[in-house]
Order: structure tokens, then C-alpha cells, then sequence
């Protein structure tokens, strides 16, 4: 088994039994079965949060210097594919917030220059133009649709994008204090809303009927509180209602919000409270549920899974529970217990229900279960071989959400599953393959490597086949472009979806830790985190990127 530099080591394999009534038997959670999750394999490393679920969280942060780095990764379970990502946690307010009108295809040109407002010693490299990024497309390529540079002017180290969310014809994203809506076809500018306040945690998902509530922060830079809600329709870019909800006792931290839409309903997920509001007008529905386990967080869809964690004479919150709870009235309709000392790690699937677990970072479980709460199987790994889904909530300290994973995706039958890349040689990249596993057992079924240099993230299953992002490669000057490509359900050759032009490597590489959306045949690359030198490198970064025949 493989050690990342900075975790500690992993125990040695072993079998195990699972305690009665825990996991179900035959299995518990075997240390290190699944290898460590890399937290950016394919980019530079990126913020690590300081805070996670089931324990008290300070509220706040620090305003940290200009000079950053940082991009990140995750995804989500069904619908719209949206893969999310990591973020460094400021308050500090460093640019004006002001967003200028936007920008559907950047400059004319991608060759470096010097300008009035560069520093000295360093050049700039504008954005590309759909045309130059098509000039050179091959048969049976896709097309570069439109390419989006960040128009926000951003504090400190920069910020996360939130999204993208698709609505109808329009696609979405919010950035520190504003929410842009663009025409999926070209990219142009629908519409922006002037938030005036940072936004602090968003919903994977919006609702079915393209609406979607942001959590905003109030209160000066240095001591600012993720505390107030906002509903905005994503076809016109209308705000609705707002709402504030108040800190409730020590354990109640307004740091790490994980939000989550179920139908009409958007919960609001801390350490030991969730609140729920509906989403056509505002009215609040609940908070605490009876007992003295509290749900921290929800997976959004259409089966309202939750993670609760239960308060302990020793205040450890290490009793945690998978529940089925109706998110518009809070009573439970089935439990699963989590083997004492684990916490829920994230939701990779909720019909079939497949959760993670983990205990610290040393040993890590996925459990499959009925529809009933019931226990179905465990994953079981394949000797050597370690596998590497990549979570938002592993890599930033804010919007822990419980549905946001790139690299896993499930049906009724089948968990398909990223394995962790690994290199040839010292000049040649990494490369994975997706395994899937039978659900009814926990054990591999067939595996398919991805083509050299390059890996394989599954996003969903749709139609029967499984569809899978392929990441793009530029590597000593060699070129492959990415795209969508899709499995059957007994694996075998990958069929191409939509092909991305290897004309447009340069810039698709430059997204390896990105959201990325599959809708309407187009396929829509989005920035998590923005950061440049300065503010006018920060201002060139192309922040979404969208593919279409």
C-alpha cells in the first residue's frame, strides 16, 4: 500500500468481522483496503480545511496574503453531472466584490503581453477565443462552444465558484458576492445579481424547477458568520425570499455549512442542527428533531439520505447514524447504524443508498445498503489495487457538502469506481481505470484502464451505460484531448460521447481539479477555485470552459 507524504502510515491488511448489528457481517471497514484518497492527484495541492463534520467547528477566518495557488476537485450523484471542488476559507474582504459585465469568449489573442497594470518581471496571457481554440479541430471532434474568463474582482487569496447549476437554456454559477446566469448554447450573458455579501455554501443541486439558495455571510471581515439565505430563480435571475438562522448553543457552528436540495425542501446542515426550509416561499419547516442525534448534513435528490451524529456523555459526537428522513416534516423513516468511532464521509449514491465511512484517515469503508435501511454488502478491494474518488469536503473548508464526489457513480446493480492513478515511468503522467463492483457482494466484476496518461472519472449512469469525464493530457509536448465517454454495463471498449479537440488541450488541462456538467449533449468545465499573482492574472484565468457538437 502506497503513503502519502504528511498522513500516517497505513495498518497492514487484515479481514476483520464486522460487529453484530454494525456493518452486518460478513465485513468491517479493513484498514487501508481502499488506499489513501489523493487530494489532488492531477494538479497542484490545494487548501486543506482545517474542520470536518461531527465535531464543534470555531466560526470564522483569517485573511491570509495575495500570492496563492490552489484548485480542487469533487461531483455529485444524480441529474445534472456537476462535479465539485475544494476552496480556501476567507472572510477577509480583500477586492470590491464588483463583477464586470462578462466576458463569453475572452481576448482575441493567447499570446503573452506586458501591460500598464502587469507587475514587473512577470507577462499576462489572455484568455483564448473559441476560434482559436477550434482553428485547428479535427474530424469527429467537438467544438470549443464558448470559453468564460473570470470578470470578479476577488479578497485575499482569491475564491471558490459555486456550481454550475442548469436551468432550462441557462447555466449558472455564484462567485464570492455575485450569481451569473449564461446561455448554455454561447455563453452569453443572461443575467447578475450584486449579492453585496460573500457567498458561503450552496446546494450541489437546484431544485427541478431551476431555483437555488445560497448561504450568505453577515457580519464584519474577521468575524463573519455563514448565517443568511437566499433564494434566487436561475431562468431569470430573480431574487426571492431571504432568510436568517440564528447560532443555537457551542455545538452549533456557522463555519461549515453543507447544503442539499430534496424536492421543494433545502436543508441547512452544522455539526448538531440542520434547518429546513421550503423553496417556493421561504417558510421555515424545522430544526432539531427529537432525541439527541441531529442530522449535520443531507444528500440532495430525490432520496433524502442524512448523516446524524449523536451527543455523548464524553461530547465526542462519535455515535453516527445513515437516515432516511422526510426532509419536509424531519421524522425518520429508517436508520442505519455506523460502526461507533466512524463518521459518515459522504453519500456516493442514494438510490441504491452507497455511503463512505471513515475513521481519521487511516481506515476507510463503503457500505451498501437496501432500501430499507437495511445492510446489503461492503465493499470488498482487489489486492494492490487502491482507489482514489476525490470529494469536495476533503479539500475545502467551506460548503462540506455530502454529495459531491467526481470518480463514482451507481446503479441498481453496479458501483463503479476510479482507481488511483499510477505512472509508467518518471516521464510519463499517471493513469487509472475504472473498476465495478456487484453490489449484491461487494466484489469486482471486470475492470477497464483508461488510455495512456490520461484517467477515467465516473459521473453517472444514464441509459445503461456508465458516463465518465476523460481528463485531457499535455505532457512533453505531447497532446490528447478529453471528453465524455460512457461504458456498458459489462465494461469493455469505451465509446465516445463527445470527443473535445486536442487543438484545445492547453486550456482543458488547466481544468484537471474542475466541476464539470454533462447536459444537453454539452459538456461544461468550471473553475472551483480562482486565484492568480495578481489581480489582472486573476482576471485572465478562464473560469468555465463548454464543449458541444
Amino acid at each position: 500500500m502506497s503513503h502519502v507524504p504528511g498522513l500516517p502510515g497505513q495498518p497492514p491488511h487484515g479481514e476483520g468481522r464486522a460487529d453484530p448489528g454494525v456493518f452486518g457481517a460478513p465485513f468491517e471497514p479493513r484498514p487501508g483496503v481502499y488506499g489513501e484518497q489523493y487530494a489532488a492527484p492531477y494538479g497542484p495541492p490545494a487548501p486543506h480545511p482545517p474542520h470536518g463534520h461531527g465535531h464543534p467547528q470555531p466560526p470564522g477566518g483569517g485573511r491570509k496574503a495575495r500570492r496563492r495557488t490552489g484548485a480542487v476537485v469533487a461531483a455529485v450523484l444524480a441529474g445534472v453531472l456537476v462535479i465539485g471542488a475544494g476552496a480556501w476559507y476567507a472572510t477577509g474582504d480583500g477586492g470590491s466584490g464588483d463583477s464586470k459585465p462578462p466576458v463569453a469568449q475572452g481576448s482575441a489573442s493567447a499570446a503573452p503581453e506586458q501591460t500598464d497594470d502587469t507587475p514587473p518581471g512577470r507577462t499576462r496571457t489572455p484568455a483564448p477565443t473559441p476560434a482559436d481554440l477550434n482553428a485547428a479541430r479535427k474530424d469527429g471532434e467537438s467544438k470549443v462552444l464558448w470559453v468564460q474568463a473570470n470578470t470578479v474582482d476577488l479578497p485575499g487569496r482569491g475564491g471558490s465558484q459555486f456550481g454550475p447549476w442548469f436551468a432550462g437554456d441557462i447555466v449558472a454559477k455564484a462567485m464570492h458576492r455575485t450569481v451569473s446566469g449564461y446561455s448554455a448554447a454561447d455563453g452569453t450573458p443572461k443575467w447578475s445579481v450584486d449579492l453585496r455579501a460573500r457567498v458561503c455554501s450552496a446546494p450541489t443541486l437546484p431544485s427541478t424547477d431551476g431555483k437555488i439558495v445560497v448561504a450568505l455571510e453577515s457580519g464584519p471581515p474577521d468575524s463573519a458568520q455563514c448565517d443568511r439565505l437566499l433564494m434566487i430563480d436561475l431562468r431569470t435571475g430573480t431574487e426571492g425570499w431571504k432568510a436568517t438562522f440564528e447560532r443555537v448553543g457551542v455545538w452549533d457552528g456557522l463555519s461549515d455549512i453543507a447544503m442539499a436540495v430534496n424536492g421543494d425542501v433545502v436543508t441547512v446542515g452544522r455539526t448538531s442542527r440542520t434547518d429546513a426550509y421550503r423553496i417556493s416561499d421561504g417558510k421555515h419547516l424545522w430544526d432539531e428533531v427529537p432525541g439527541n442525534c441531529q442530522p449535520y448534513g443531507f444528500a440532495g435528490g430525490a432520496v433524502p439520505l442524512a448523516a446524524t451524529s449523536c451527543q455523548t456523555a464524553a461530547d465526542d459526537h462519535a455515535i453516527q447514524h445513515v437516515r432516511r428522513i422526510d426532509p419536509a416534516t424531519g421524522k425518520e423513516v429508517w436508520s442505519y447504524p455506523v460502526k461507533k468511532g466512524f463518521k459518515v464521509d459522504q453519500f456516493y449514491s442514494t438510490d441504491p443508498p452507497v455511503i463512505s465511512l471513515r475513521q481519521g484517515k487511516e481506515r476507510w469503508g463503503i457500505v451498501i445498503l437496501n432500501a430499507d435501511g437495511t445492510y446489503r454488502s461492503q465493499l470488498v478491494g482487489n489486492d494492490g489495487e487502491n482507489y482514489a474518488p476525490r470529494c469536495g469536503k476533503d479539500l475545502r473548508a467551506q460548503n462540506p457538502n455530502l454529495d459531491n464526489c467526481l470518480g463514482v457513480a451507481a446503479d441498481t446493480d453496479t458501483l463503479y469506481l476510479a482507481t488511483e492513478p499510477v505512472s509508467a515511468g518518471r516521464k510519463t503522467l499517471p493513469t487509472n481505470a475504472v473498476v465495478a463492483f456487484d453490489l449484491a457482494t461487494g466484489r469486482s466484476r471486470w475492470r477497464t484502464d483508461a488510455p495512456a496518461e490520461q484517467n477515467l472519472m465516473p459521473l453517472r449512469v444514464e441509459d445503461g451505460r456508465v458516463l465518465m469525464y476523460l481528463d485531457a493530457m499535455r505532457h512533453y509536448g505531447r497532446n490528447k484531448g478529453g471528453g465524455i465517454y460512457a461504458l456498458p454495463p459489462t465494461g469493455g471498449a469505451l465509446q465516445p460521447v463527445l470527443r473535445h479537440p486536442e487543438s484545445a488541450t492547453g486550456v482543458e488541462a488547466s481544468f484537471s481539479t474542475a466541476h464539470i456538467a454533462y447536459s444537453g449533449g454539452r459538456a461544461v468545465l468550471t473553475q472551483p477555485y480562482i486565484s492568480g499573482g495578481d489581480d489582472q492574472q486573476e482576471k485572465d484565468i478562464v473560469s468555465m470552459l463548454a464543449f458541444g457538437d
